[in-house]
């Protein structure tokens, strides 16, 4: 096996299982899969399969598993798959355990709520002597356990830490294409979230499929806004984990963010869709940014309104569709 990584995954949900599974797949890299749940992970290691996550998926042979912290102790790659909203703590309580010049990479699509940081941001202030990259795209746990074909983008500081991660990462079914742009593509991957709970609405409220895809355009349109007032750039937001990402989660019932505007579309409530989702946390910290660095962000504005119970969704509708005309 020469010229491994030994890797390990923190998060056995099913994004985390799903991207253990399919990188020890080929068997190039040895991969530890690390859960907080002692007996959940006995019974994976037991039964290869993750029922409550990824049913009817088996887990490939090599493909370890523990609950102790110090499995990662001689990981070369980390990768960090718990809720954004979780992040922070599993640096504070993993990072002890990291091997000197250990890369971490975040795999949440979400920005820190209380701080208003990107991911990226937030662990580097909290492991500041490990780079972070970052891992985002179009790709259901699923569709990617299963070894059905996916892409994502994997972004580092430098060009050839992004291609070393990419090539690691890779297998025949998972693709990963390197970038040196990790705003454009946290940013990309946070608020496609928020776009899929808008497509949602319209859904829901039976608005009809050219007002989605006037949203997906529209909304991309201001994510390329934001994403270069922050310091990424506008073509990143045209690739994987901007457009490619959005059209999956903003069409596709398999995304809990729009089912999640589904439920809102038909007058159910936040709570209606259970647990706040990713892009639920997003759209109000999205809004926040947007006013700091005096970007207009209609669509993330209202659904952050609506989410917060502040605006109505034809109200909503009816505020953005009497908005100035101006030129594509």
């Amino acid at each position: 096996m020469s010229g491994a990584e030994k890797i390990v995954v923190i998060g056995a949900g099913a994004f985390g299982t799903a991207l253990a599974a399919v990188i020890s797949l080929e068997g190039r890299h040895p991969v530890t899969l690390i859960g907080r749940d002692p007996s959940l992970m006995s019974d994976l290691r037991d039964d290869r399969v993750h029922d409550a996550a990824l049913p009817g998926v088996p887990l490939p042979d090599a493909l370890e598993f523990s609950a102790e912290p110090d499995a990662i102790g001689e990981a070369s790659l980390v990768l960090f798959a718990m809720p954004s909203q979780a992040q922070a703590d599993a640096a504070r309580h993993y990072g002890p355990y990291l091997a000197e010049g250990a890369i971490v990479v975040t795999c949440a699509k979400g920005i820190d709520k209380s701080s208003g940081r990107l991911l990226t941001e937030l662990l580097e202030a909290e492991l500041p002597h490990h780079p972070v990259a970052v891992l985002s795209g179009p790709g259901f746990a699923a569709d990617i356990a299963r070894g059905l074909p996916t892409a994502m983008a994997i972004a580092a500081g430098d060009e050839a830490l992004a291609e070393r991660l990419a090539n690691a990462l890779s297998s025949r079914t998972f693709r990963l294409y390197a970038s040196t742009d990790r705003i454009g593509v946290q940013l990309g991957g946070a608020l496609k979230n928020v776009l899929a709970i808008a497509c949602g609405i319209i859904e829901g409220a039976g608005l009809g499929e050219s007002a989605r895809a006037a949203l997906i355009s529209r909304g991309l349109a201001e994510m390329s806004r934001l994403v270069e007032a922050m310091g990424g750039k506008a073509d990143t937001v045209r690739g994987l984990s901007g457009l490619g990402d959005l059209v999956l989660t903003g069409t596709s019932h398999q995304s809990r963010n729009l089912r999640f505007g589904i439920a809102l579309g038909r007058g159910e409530g936040t709570q209606a869709g259970g647990p706040l989702v990713e892009g639920a946390f997003a759209a109000s910290v999205a809004a926040r940014l947007g006013k700091k660095f005096s970007v207009e962000l209609p669509v993330t504005n209202a659904v952050a309104d609506i989410i917060d119970g502040k605006l109505d969704i034809m109200t909503a509708m009816e505020q953005l569709m009497t908005r100035p005309i101006t030129t594509e």
